[in-house]
């Protein structure tokens, strides 16, 4: 039951599914990261699904990078869209660390975030309107799980910059020794997906996705001294445009 609640909260939490609501207690807590992927894997799911129903029915180009570019907003609720702007805005504050770690709580937007939101955005399109082929398609849609995956390994394993919130309740409920072999295996799992698209592909997809999770370990150790929940949800966003610009470049070189 306790497995269960734990789906059902990752879904209420991390996206904007539908699910029965109920009091969280801390023992339905454990496993709730096991089951962040599975949002990726929705969200996935339903940009294949659109961009296959644009192939079937000659949607034009425009409308379909749009709606695309719009699906994990809907599902997520910009949740991780959030967490990106709020570290945008503390990042380019180039203030001490306390300070950036005040502007993460602080619910008010700056200029940087609307404006880095914007750059990524644009990039986002444009890099998602070169990946036609439908095999890469599949590789992009991976990327909305791996990069969970590894945002929850995260959590679970950096030092964390402050010790309240969210993220902190989540990391110390977490049963550490289980999510972290569920989120490797899922992990695993997800890259033999990949490859088993295209090899090549595959491989630069994943590198890309590893490498900024190690950039992003090194620069908020150095900026904030750990990880905070929208730190994560920084890196759920990095890293699937990473993932999605390394694809286009593989389709426009191949």
């Amino acid at each position: 039951m306790h497995i269960l609640k734990s789906c059902v909260i990752a879904c209420s939490l991390y996206s904007r599914i539908p699910v029965p609501l109920f009091e969280w207690k801390e023992e339905d807590m454990k496993y709730v990261l096991c089951f962040f992927p599975w949002i990726g894997a929705a969200v996935g799911g339903c940009v294949y699904l659109w961009s296959w129903l644009c192939a079937r029915f000659a949607i034009g180009g425009i409308c379909r990078v749009l709606i695309g570019a719009a699906i994990p907003l809907i599902i997520t609720g910009g949740f991780h869209a959030d967490g990106f702007m709020d570290t945008m805005d503390a990042l380019h504050s180039y203030q001490p660390r306390e300070q950036k770690l005040e502007i993460l709580k602080d619910s008010h937007i700056g200029a940087f975030s609307v404006l880095m939101l914007a750059v990524y955005g644009m990039i986002y399109m444009g890099v998602f309107s070169e990946v036609t082929d439908q095999k890469l398609l599949k590789i992009v849609c991976g990327g909305f799980f791996l990069s969970r995956c590894l945002s929850g390994i995260g959590v679970v394993s950096f030092p964390l910059a402050k010790k309240d919130g969210m993220l902190s309740l989540f990391a110390c409920s977490a049963q550490k020794g289980i999510v972290k072999m569920s989120l490797y295996l899922q992990s695993i799992l997800c890259v033999c997906f990949m490859l088993w698209q295209s090899v090549c592909a595959g491989v630069l997809a994943a590198a890309a996705a590893f490498l900024l999770f190690g950039y992003y370990y090194c620069r908020m150790k150095k900026e904030l001294g750990g990880i905070t929940g929208d730190t994560a949800g920084y890196f759920v966003l990095i890293c699937e445009e990473g993932i999605l610009a390394v694809t286009a470049a593989v389709h426009i070189l191949g």
